[in-house]
């Protein structure tokens, strides 16, 4: 499978990394991962100063089986980040493209609130970091308060560390527990929470 991680200037460095270097642990079992941008920026500035050179674009011409969106700025209320992001617009409205033509949405964090951006999560189960509930909630979503939420082809998780869990359910979704209990005795990190998933 094909998982494309959005990163844009003012996300949170963790938020990516952690689901990038889960996936990537899981390439033996056929996962292909990389950090791609909006419009193929040479260079993305994260939240904590680290910069990055995303692999390419996300191009609705070429949809990744899923991607994965980061949080960053919203609750902080930052110049950049994701509530920036949310005003401008572009990418929820690329990300809806995305999921309306066939491709997993799964966010981390405040990656929800761009989700929520483009009218995905109104009236359906999803979570955020803790101090953005309030505003997902008012997006219209109904709030569960899992670790993940998984609906399906949209999948939400809490703040920052729980890219882990997203990434490491999506490994277990994907390929087997098997394959994602071995990628989670690698990395030496033993799952949190619940992962709370529509009943089919």
């Amino acid at each position: 499978m094909h998982f494309q991680i959005l990163i844009f200037d003012g996300f949170d460095e963790l938020d990516a990394l952690a689901p990038y270097e889960v996936l990537h642990n899981a390439k033996s079992a056929g996962a292909q991962v990389e950090l791609v941008s909006v419009d193929g920026a040479a260079e993305i500035t994260a939240n904590h100063g680290l910069r990055f050179r995303p692999a390419g674009r996300l191009d609705p011409q070429q949809p990744p089986d899923v991607v994965i969106v980061p949080g960053g700025g919203w609750v902080g209320r930052l110049p950049k980040g994701t509530r920036a992001e949310a005003e401008r617009g572009s990418i929820p409205k690329l990300l809806s493209a995305l999921h309306q033509g066939g491709t997993t949405v799964a966010a981390v964090c405040t990656g929800a609130m761009l989700l929520a951006a483009a009218g995905m999560l109104r009236g359906r189960p999803a979570i955020t970091h803790h101090g953005a509930i309030v505003d997902l909630e008012a997006a219209g979503a109904v709030i569960v308060r899992a670790r993940v939420v998984d609906d399906g082809r949209i999948i939400t998780s809490g703040g920052v560390t729980s890219g882990l869990d997203l990434a490491l359910w999506l490994v277990e979704r994907h390929y087997g527990a098997q394959v994602a209990h071995k990628v989670e005795t690698q990395m030496e990190y033993e799952r949190r929470g619940t992962v709370w998933r529509t009943t089919p």
